[in-house]
């Protein structure tokens, strides 16, 4: 089959890499380089990178709005789309454009968590299971039917950063699958997603980071444990402003005010939330690299007295 894969982030590399194994990937497109770094250098996309070491060509309109776009799109007559995190909504003219439509690989079980930041939300809920859903694209967003989907567990501890790696290839496999189906001439029935359960992962903003002492403690743990490794959360800590790695909710009762540092020591810190605790374990200063709890106090010994 000649597919054109569309896609930007780490996330999808684990795709383009099932994509390509036994189907001719004709094109790569992928997000235009953007600043990043010390440097604010143009830095181009991990898909980008992997495409270039495969040798496979490279794309990076700003989007599909012109019809010149559109037609060299056209122009690689792609049998198949497949978008994975691409970072671009796509008319239905670009939909029209494969033989076979357009596949697009999504970390969730559709349709809880349509939108941009699925793996993020399901852990800040506190879900217990996830997944990746093989979708056929339409113009809405995230709403067209499933095609094939695998669910795993979350772990009690897991973060943002371990889940995506995990989504990641589990998106590979389930993307995999599908084609072996098609080029097998078995074409995957679409399934229409339910119209109840419907909830949206509304992009991440670093303005969410900060915690809010008066919230419940396993509302907070969620939090920081989805955060992390971006835009990770933060927090002031007995007059610090502290960047939190690792943290858990503990069901202890108290009378304190939000905020308040109960306890510290070579376990954690323990902060007074509007429900129960929460235990800091690792956690970064400014300008600092991630240190135990217990790193921190022998700067902070402080803390250590009164407490």
């Amino acid at each position: 089959m000649r597919i054109v894969f569309a896609g930007t982030p780490d996330f999808a590399v684990p795709s383009l890499r099932a994509a390509a194994q036994r189907n001719e990937v004709v094109a790569v497109y992928t997000q235009p380089d953007r600043p990043a770094g010390r440097g604010r250098g143009l830095t181009p996309s991990p898909v980008k990178r992997e495409a270039l070491e495969r040798g496979i060509e490279v794309v990076q309109p700003e989007n599909f709005k012109s019809a010149a776009a559109r037609e060299a799109l056209a122009a690689y007559k792609p049998d198949l789309l497949v978008v994975v995190a691409y970072g671009l909504i796509l008319p239905q003219a670009v939909l029209d454009i494969p033989a076979q439509g357009c596949w697009n690989v999504h970390a969730s079980l559709l349709p809880r968590w349509r939108g941009a930041a699925p793996i993020q939300r399901a852990i800040q809920a506190n879900d217990a299971r996830t997944g990746v859903c093989l979708m056929q694209m339409e113009k809405g967003l995230d709403t067209g039917p499933v095609l094939l989907s695998q669910a795993l567990d979350i772990g009690s501890e897991e973060t943002g950063g371990q889940l995506h790696d995990r989504l990641a290839a589990l998106g590979a496999q389930v993307l995999a699958d599908g084609l072996g189906l098609l080029r097998a001439g078995i074409r995957p029935i679409p399934q229409p997603q339910p119209k109840d359960g419907v909830t949206y992962a509304h992009k991440l903003d670093k303005a969410e980071a900060r915690l809010d002492w008066s919230r419940p403690a396993l509302e907070l743990a969620n939090k920081v444990r989805a955060f992390n490794p971006w835009p990770m959360a933060e927090a002031q800590v007995a007059g610090e402003r502290l960047r939190l790695h690792s943290a858990v909710a503990l069901p202890v009762s108290h009378d304190a005010a939000p905020g308040t540092l109960l306890a510290a020591g070579r376990d954690g810190l323990d902060v007074a939330c509007g429900e129960g605790v929460l235990r800091i374990r690792v956690l970064q200063r400014d300008g600092g690299k991630a240190i135990t709890a217990a790193d921190y106090l022998n700067g902070r010994r402080d803390l250590l007295v009164g407490v």
